[in-house]
């Protein structure tokens, strides 16, 4: 059963459409990511859970009561914002006791509390500090944790590193379900870093201009994308373009791929995308003779390093096709140099060119 269920919510500002018929169920305890670019309505949906901002339709309910309309203090919810927001004149703890001082909470119970969410998040030596005496990454902690101690039903939070570099981030993300395990707490999480919600994620919300493209767990959005901007917004994608011929293969001008039957048939003739992730594509010297699997002879354009694989840029019939591989596999690959881009059907996905 939903415990933070929204259902046909809508929000507009002057006659543009930020959110649209937004309905979603959530589980209790679960760590839910609102994922999409700039502007697609993720925060303005967090907002309306929050109660900053009142939907024009629509319903909002957390544990079976509606919350519409309840004022935003009223609701049980905790939010953590991408600025710290932490009184600079205020120690670590007196900046987390904060909201249980507004609740009138029994000092020695606010004493606790404070004590418990510092150990929480590991930061029970910085209680007499002050914010300007934190790094960023303690000061987002120190927000998270003042967010936790009145231990709020819902935890918002609004992309909260994307202040921080690289190294903190990969760091503190993994601090922040940590703590969202331990407590058991309901989080959404809003976000336009892909990596970083498919990491953390037990569900994912791809959002584009106010819709939800697609709901569901990190491994099925990035391996099982139900539309084209899906498939392009969350990792890379190769799209080749082409006319579907029977049920398993595509005619794309020059060479024909063999494809996974599409989970919804599709016409023979009609014009299809088929999307190929890079690092389901393996790069031979030689094309492979087995007949069910797709070989495309192609250029080598690019070579670029990163770490543990290297992507290749492979021009295929004037198109650019990347491939992600290692060493080991495949040995050393030079500029301009031949190759084949084999991979087997499975990895076909096939859609409509207009979804």
């Amino acid at each position: 059963m939903a415990y933070l269920e929204l259902t046909d919510v809508s929000k507009s500002f002057a006659n543009v459409a930020a959110v649209k018929n937004f309905s979603l169920a959530i589980e209790k305890g679960k760590l839910v990511s609102f994922l999409g670019p700039s502007g697609c309505g993720k925060t303005t949906t967090l907002r309306m859970i929050a109660g900053f901002e009142q939907p024009d339709s629509g319903t909002i309910t957390l544990g079976g009561q509606d919350i519409t309309v309840v004022p935003p203090n009223q609701r049980g919810i905790g939010m953590v914002f991408q600025a710290y927001a932490l009184f600079p004149n205020m120690s670590v703890a007196e900046n987390i006791a904060f909201g249980l001082k507004m609740k009138h909470t029994p000092k020695p119970e606010i004493e606790k509390q404070v004590d418990s969410v510092l150990e929480l998040i590991r930061l029970s030596d910085t209680a007499k500090r002050f914010p300007h005496q934190l790094s960023g990454g303690q000061q987002q902690r120190i927000a998270l944790a003042r967010a936790l101690a009145v231990q709020p039903q819902v935890l918002l939070l609004d992309e909260p590193l994307s202040a921080l570099d690289a190294e903190v981030r990969l760091a503190l993300r993994g601090e922040i379900r940590r703590i969202q395990s331990d407590l058991g707490i309901t989080t959404i999480y809003v976000t336009h870093d892909q990596e970083e919600a498919l990491s953390i994620s037990d569900l994912v919300v791809v959002m584009n201009k106010g819709d939800i493209e697609q709901v569901g767990s990190p491994i099925d959005i990035y391996r099982k994308p139900q539309t084209r901007f899906v498939a392009t917004f969350i990792g890379t994608a190769n799209q080749f373009t082409g006319e579907m011929s029977g049920e398993h293969t595509v005619l794309c001008g020059q060479y024909q791929l063999n494809t996974r039957p599409p989970a919804d048939r599709i016409a023979s003739g009609s014009a299809v995308l088929v999307l190929v992730r890079p690092e389901a594509i393996q790069v031979e010297m030689e094309a492979d003779p087995r007949p069910s699997v797709n070989a495309i002879p192609g250029m080598v354009e690019t070579v670029t390093f990163h770490g543990a694989v290297t992507r290749l840029g492979v021009n295929v019939y004037g198109q650019r096709v990347v491939a992600d591989v290692t060493e080991t596999n495949t040995g050393v690959i030079n500029l301009n140099q031949k190759v084949w881009l084999t991979f087997p059907p499975e990895v076909c996905q096939v859609m409509v060119q207009n979804e």
